[in-house]
């Protein structure tokens, strides 16, 4: 079929949180960006609570806000009522999140452990999937982003400067394509590109319903001799059965068959009346060979999968659009410095392998044996010392995240934080236009003579902070990494070899 005379720098294949963020942060630079999405409407149920809300980690809030985004999204948090989603919120003490079920606690999180992060809570969202995308869609679209529906990538063809692809009987060419199309990604299987991990042991189950005797079953998470169930009243419920994932995908989810799961795994004898809602899914943990071959990448779900425990994928993948954006357009472009689109891969990949290990933990301790509860005891002994609580918060809150960059500075590979300068202006807001950042304490000639040499991709802030955190200068990339810093007398020759490193010579 003959293909379009248009050719974008870059097609991103679905148009999901991670397609749709990779899209913003391509036209942020510049970057021409067509979106091919196989669903005619973005709208459905499973992207509403309580099955479509999600919690942000802490560098996606910082990514967004970065952006300008974050308000967007954090004005319809704080403005809908979601009933019936949120437990604990009757709790006596304020839950930072959980691993396997087992919550911990702010008040056993340790801040002052992390000395490069300013002093105050944590800040958390937790939003609709339906509003990020709409958010993101609609920033997409008014930066000039193409979005297409009803679209899905059937193949594609690489050539030595550009990619055709087909989607819903048409042709569309690309200098690059992105598959952001989910697990089953359609462009990872044509690539040809590895998806090897653990294969499920359970089925989960996603359930509103209306219950008789509902009365029976306890609210909260209860691990039982069959699995797992999570009960939110009037009517919401979640289950592992430990089935091997024998029922996911394999037959339609019935009334009967909820109300015979649910009475077995929660050994109480009720009848589920309607089954409004339910969908099922798995603990299978799978990722990528590769995240890049030739002229196509991989983001999100389609580089990694695991189970939804604790939230994380959304982050993960959102994370994966902000470390690729600027790298690519970078590419694109024709300024990147070598090396720099392989460090997507580089980074990237040791993240999503520790978030399957992450989610696989949590698997072993959900296990319906004498051995996981005895562990689930131990965790929840150490979960409840400052230690514990602060390990697991660095972890389930993104707190740890640090690329391996090398350097000497413990800030080096991760996330800068949000200072506020003596002229009123933050951190995060100088970062909105996607370029590098060179902060400079005590301002420097010879440092801004350096920076100026790349001036197409850094920006040069000569300002004092309030609170420097013992800070003279440092370099941040575009997506919000510290590349280098100083405590003391600016290294010229350091700065110079990171300047290089990420923006050219």
């Amino acid at each position: 079929m003959p293909a379009s005379s248009t050719l974008y720098d870059t097609i991103i294949a679905g148009a999901g949180p991670v397609g749709l963020f990779l899209a913003c942060e391509l036209s942020l630079a510049g970057c021409s960006v067509l979106v091919l999405e196989q669903a005619h409407d973005p709208g459905s149920p499973l992207k509403h609570a309580p099955f479509g809300l999600r919690g942000l980690s802490v560098p996606t809030i910082e990514s967004l806000d970065r952006r300008g985004l974050l308000n967007a999204i954090e004005a319809h948090a704080a403005g809908r009522a979601t009933p019936g989603t949120a437990h604990w919120m009757t709790q006596s003490r304020r839950p930072g999140g959980h691993f396997a079920g087992i919550p911990f606690f702010h008040d056993r999180i340790d801040t002052a452990r992390w000395p490069h992060r300013l002093p105050g809570p944590v800040s958390s969202v937790a939003v609709e999937l339906a509003r990020i995308e709409a958010v993101l869609a609609e920033r997409a679209e008014a930066s000039g982003v193409a979005i297409l529906r009803g679209k899905g990538v059937e193949g594609f063809a690489q050539a030595d400067e550009s990619v055709t692809v087909q989607a819903g009987g048409a042709a569309f060419r690309g200098r690059w394509l992105v598959g952001c199309d989910g697990a089953r990604s359609a462009v990872r299987k044509a690539a040809g590109i590895g998806f090897a991990g653990t294969e499920p042991e359970f089925t989960g189950y996603s359930v509103q319903a209306e219950l008789a005797d509902a009365d029976a079953l306890k609210p909260g998470r209860h691990y039982t001799a069959q699995g797992m169930y999570l009960f939110t009243p009037p009517g919401t419920v979640a289950m592992a059965d430990f089935d091997g994932g024998a029922f996911h995908r394999s037959a339609p989810i019935t009334r009967a068959h909820v109300e015979a799961v649910l009475c077995r795994i929660s050994g109480t004898d009720l009848t589920v009346t309607r089954l409004d809602r339910a969908t099922t899914w798995t603990d299978r943990a799978c990722q990528a060979s590769a995240y890049r071959s030739g002229r196509v990448l991989l983001a999100g779900d389609a580089a990694h999968i695991h189970a939804p425990l604790g939230g994380q994928g959304l982050n993960l993948g959102l994370g994966d659009a902000m470390n690729l954006g600027w790298k690519l357009a970078a590419t694109i472009r024709g300024d990147a410095p070598a090396g720099l689109l392989d460090s997507y891969a580089c980074e990237r990949h040791p993240v999503g392998v520790r978030v399957l290990d992450w989610s696989r933990a949590q698997v072993a301790l959900m296990r319906p044996s004498r051995s996981a509860r005895a562990l689930e005891a131990i965790i929840r002994d150490l979960i409840e010392t400052p230690d514990g609580a602060t390990y697991f918060a660095e972890r389930v809150w993104g707190v740890s995240l640090r690329y391996d960059l090398g350097g000497a500075h413990p800030l080096i590979g991760c996330s800068v934080p949000d200072l506020a300068l003596s002229d009123g202006r933050r951190v995060g807001d100088l970062l909105s236009d996607g370029k590098g950042l060179v902060l400079d304490f005590d301002p420097s000639p010879s440092l801004q003579a350096l920076a100026k040499r790349r001036s197409t991709g850094v920006r040069y802030v000569a300002a004092d902070a309030r609170d420097r955190l013992g800070l003279q200068a440092v370099l941040v990339r575009p997506d919000g990494i510290v590349a280098w810093a100083s405590a003391a007398a600016p290294d010229e020759a350091a700065f110079d070899r990171a300047m290089t490193r990420w923006f050219g010579a």
